[in-house]
């Protein structure tokens, strides 16, 4: 150990510190990061005098970004004490006996450690004005504007005594099944997936535009307080969640305990280990806290956490295992996808077999081989991805991966396509991508035909039954039946589907076409602007671009697929019974509004929803950004980035009441 070591250690975390707090791109493990800084600790303790002003161990979590404004929180914001032992339970619990000078047992609460983002949310007489990250843990950033899309979060608290001043703070989560269609909807829309909840959740809150984070299925859990003027009655770390989910406020009790020794401590410890994969949201341990408030008081603080709460971390979910194979998977708009197959290994409680590489740059930047032995895990407890290859483990004669010059179903010759990761078979009429076509063609949130499923798909189309979407709907009953495992009443349940589908919406069979870079809201621009199916069919370039969130590369992508075949598809439904209907207008409707564009930042005297329903109703267009074919930018209290944006811009200003006006 030397002092060279020290300040080459007090950089590397430096280092990690900003590619984890500003960046959200952490290059480690948050259990590497533990021991690095464990040693760090140690060090500083064995010579003091090495210690610098700028160590990690002298403040809180990470920098604060400079696109936000920044705000100091009234009191700090820290952070617990890490363990990755349930034996350290028992080690905190005798410190804080000897502190407190008692030998008689103390009531600890014990919680789930989210896996998300630090928020603490300001309550002035019972209205939310601010929300701000943990940032440095003293200075935060005022992300606002995006935390009150949050739904789960109160804008008002849920009582006729509101306190003056009320500072919770908790944690800004996706739960894993939304998270699992938030990446659905990514690779429809040809965007990356997210790695895992965490970054998604962090990447929204922390965006200056706030339709991205409304967009996104975010939630929020109530934890603990910042400064606030509590009522007599709440005498314990219990009573503040009771108190919390009295006032509106989400908090997870359920997952929550009361341990009277320290026994019991290292059992909930163990029991929500064991739950853990089958929690809807990700942890990544638990949280112990003295019960009593008056006893945290006395406990006080310790360098950079609280002396009367601890954290305790569950081990990586992290496995070993060989790659058997590498496969290549066909996307419906060609993308070819390198997946590895891997001897089956449990990790986190679940079998593991495969593990996607996202591209052929990811698969090189890796370099993962045929017989190669990986480090796996299941990133935020739901996709498994490969961490890391054992070099050591490798065969002399290995090979790298090479990605394929033809197409590994139709043998077409593959293309990269310009400005793009991906590579691609061009060919349309690909089985591989017909099949994926069709899979998206059926989803929930396209054409909704819930009785077919990927495997009915898979062996329509190897038997020749279906090969467009049209297809689905020219099925007879004596198809389906003589089909191996399809008895009359599964057959029935599938027709029923089918017909149930038929009554449907312009926008959600413009999102079910799959056209390239036409997610579910782009499809509903689209719609609005041309109100009929028919009027799409023969849209020009000129008339795409008149939409305002349509650019150039969106336009060409939509020319491309109306000169394709698949566009006959729309017209091929209609005759076969499908009816796309188009929002009809209220009977109050008029067209005051029409040929002018509106967008909304603030909080306006009525719901947002309801607002923008008015504006359309009324012949007027919503966009979704400030440019300058913004007609009005309508604006209510508290507004968001926008306001400065269009002052720039020189974009009419106008509150709700000029709207109703107009009207």
């Amino acid at each position: 150990m030397s002092q060279k070591k020290y300040q080459e250690l007090v950089e590397t975390l430096h280092e990690h510190d900003y590619n984890y707090h500003v960046l959200d791109q952490p290059k480690i493990s948050d259990y590497d990061y533990d021991q690095l800084f464990a040693q760090l600790l140690q060090m500083e303790s064995e010579h003091p005098d090495w210690k610098q002003k700028n160590s990690p161990s002298n403040r809180v979590g990470g920098q604060v970004l400079d696109a936000f404004t920044k705000v100091p929180h009234k009191k700090q914001m820290l952070s617990l004490s890490n363990s990755y032992s349930p034996e350290d339970l028992l080690e905190f619990d005798v410190r804080v006996k000897k502190f407190l000078m008692t030998e008689k047992n103390v009531e600890y609460f014990a919680e789930p450690k989210f896996d998300g983002l630090a928020l603490e949310l300001i309550y002035e007489n019972g209205s939310l004005v601010r929300a701000l990250t943990r940032g440095d843990g003293t200075v935060g950033e005022d992300v606002t504007h995006n935390i009150k899309t949050i739904r789960s979060i109160p804008l008002v608290l849920r009582t006729d005594k509101p306190p003056k001043l009320f500072e919770v703070r908790g944690e800004v989560l996706i739960f894993k099944k939304d998270f699992l269609e938030l990446n659905k909807s990514q690779e429809a829309a040809e965007l990356a997936p997210f790695a895992n909840p965490r970054n998604a959740a962090a990447g929204a809150v922390r965006q200056l535009d706030s339709k991205i984070a409304a967009a996104r299925p975010l939630r929020f859990f109530a934890y603990s307080l910042g400064e606030a003027d509590l009522p007599p009655k709440i005498k314990t770390q219990q009573d503040l969640v009771y108190y919390f989910e009295s006032l509106g406020l989400p908090v997870a009790k359920e997952w929550t305990a009361l341990c009277e020794t320290p026994d019991s401590l290292v059992k909930f410890y163990e029991k929500i280990q064991d739950k853990r994969a089958s929690l809807n949201f990700d942890i990544d341990g638990i949280v112990v806290k003295v019960n009593s408030l008056a006893q945290q008081e006395d406990l006080g603080l310790i360098a950079r956490s609280p002396r009367w709460a601890t954290a305790a971390k569950f081990p990586p979910t992290q496995a070993q295992t060989v790659v058997e194979n590498i496969i290549i998977q066909v996307g419906r708009t060609g993308a070819l996808t390198p997946v590895a197959i891997m001897k089956p290994v449990q990790v986190g409680g679940v079998t593991v077999t495969n593990a996607t590489l996202h591209n052929f740059e990811e698969l090189a930047r890796k370099d993962v081989r045929i017989d190669d032995t990986v480090v796996i895990q299941r990133a935020g407890d739901v996709i498994p991805e490969i961490v890391s290859v054992d070099i050591s483990k490798r065969a002399k004669n290995s090979k790298a991966f090479e990605p394929p010059k033809h197409c590994p179903i139709c043998k077409t010759k593959t293309v990269f396509a310009e400005e793009e990761v991906a590579l691609r078979c061009p060919n349309s009429l690909c089985e591989g991508r017909v099949k994926e076509s069709i899979k998206h063609f059926v989803s929930r949130r396209a054409m909704n035909l819930e009785k077919v499923g990927d495997r009915l798909i898979e062996t329509l189309v190897d038997q020749g039954l279906i090969k467009k979407f049209s297809d689905l709907y020219r099925l007879k009953k004596q198809d389906l039946l003589d089909l191996e495992r399809q008895g009359e009443k599964s057959v029935e349940n599938i027709f029923a589907s089918i017909e149930k589908s038929k009554s449907t919406t312009l926008p959600r069979v413009l999102f079910a076409m799959g056209i390239r870079f036409v997610g579910e809201q782009t499809a509903t621009y689209i719609a609005e602007h041309f109100g009929s199916a028919d009027a799409l069919l023969a849209a020009s370039e000129e008339e795409l671009l008149k939409i305002p969130e349509i650019g150039p590369k969106v336009a060409l992508a939509i020319l491309e697929w109306l000169k394709s075949p698949m566009a006959k598809e729309i017209q091929q439904l209609q005759k076969l019974g499908v009816e796309i209907h188009v929002k009809k207008k209220s009977a109050s409707a008029t067209e005051k509004l029409a040929g002018k564009s509106f967008l909304i930042t603030g909080t306006l005297p009525i719901g947002r929803d309801e607002a923008k329903d008015i504006i359309v109703n009324n012949g007027g267009k919503i966009l979704s950004s400030v440019s300058k074919k913004l007609n009005y930018l309508v604006v209510g209290e508290d507004p968001g980035s926008k306001l400065q944006r269009a002052e720039v811009l020189e974009v009419p200003v106008i509150s709700w009441d000029d709207v109703l006006k107009m009207l």
